[in-house]
């Protein structure tokens, strides 16, 4: 980590959503209930994750002050057993444009509470107390490597800017380098694949650094 590093932003979770909705538009009439890439859950199912983790990283943000010892306490539900559990199950009959707009509006609203909040403020994550900048890029992280999971279950490839990739890296992962393909690294911080550069085999995702980084004068 260096001392010119660019933090996450709001609109770092507005630019993974845009990025995330254009990847997998070709992919309207496909059949969302196959897996998501190597995931037991299908690519509907892991797409309502990822508008119930924004959500959860909006609301654990928006009380004042932000829980430190404890979530939002909303009541969590499952279609079926091994599905993600959550506050946030799409209506079926909406179809894939209505699972993208649920999206969408979660990660709307994370941007805008990112956006309001003062740096200072610490709220509970499950891997750490963190800061709004760290949810920031806890949302792009989910929404970015998420979407990669569910466009391989469709057959398609997503690739994401990177510049946004390295901001994410830099703040939940710094001791990974970005490199010259920050996409790759991310993916590769995050278990999804190999890098012969990086040594063998694929590294086992545990958890990313919550807390905020020395610079920002946690």
């Amino acid at each position: 980590m260096t001392d010119d590093r660019i933090p996450a932003t709001p609109g770092d979770v507005t630019e993974a959503v845009r990025c995330l909705l254009a990847g997998l538009g070709p992919a309207m009439a496909a059949d969302w209930s196959v897996p998501a890439r190597e995931l037991e859950w299908s690519c509907w199912e892991t797409l309502e994750h990822v508008a119930d983790a924004l959500l959860a990283y909006a609301l654990q943000l928006g009380p004042e002050p932000a829980p430190l010892d404890h979530y939002v306490p909303l009541r969590w539900s499952r279609d079926r057993p091994g599905a993600p559990g959550g506050v946030v199950l799409v209506d079926r009959a909406a179809g894939p444009t209505g699972l993208l707009e649920a999206v969408a509006a979660s990660g709307g609203l994370l941007a805008a509470v990112v956006a309001a909040r003062s740096p200072e403020v610490r709220a509970l994550h499950g891997y750490g107390v963190t800061d709004p900048e760290g949810f920031a890029a806890m949302g792009v992280v989910e929404t970015l490597v998420h979407g990669y999971d569910v466009a391989g279950g469709l057959g398609l490839e997503l690739k994401a800017p990177a510049g946004l990739c390295t901001r994410a890296l830099t703040r939940l992962f710094p001791s990974v380098p970005a490199g010259p393909d920050p996409w790759a690294a991310l993916l590769w911080a995050t278990g999804r694949i190999e890098l012969a550069e990086r040594g063998t085999g694929r590294r086992l995702f545990k958890t990313w650094h919550s807390a905020p980084l020395p610079e920002e004068g946690a």
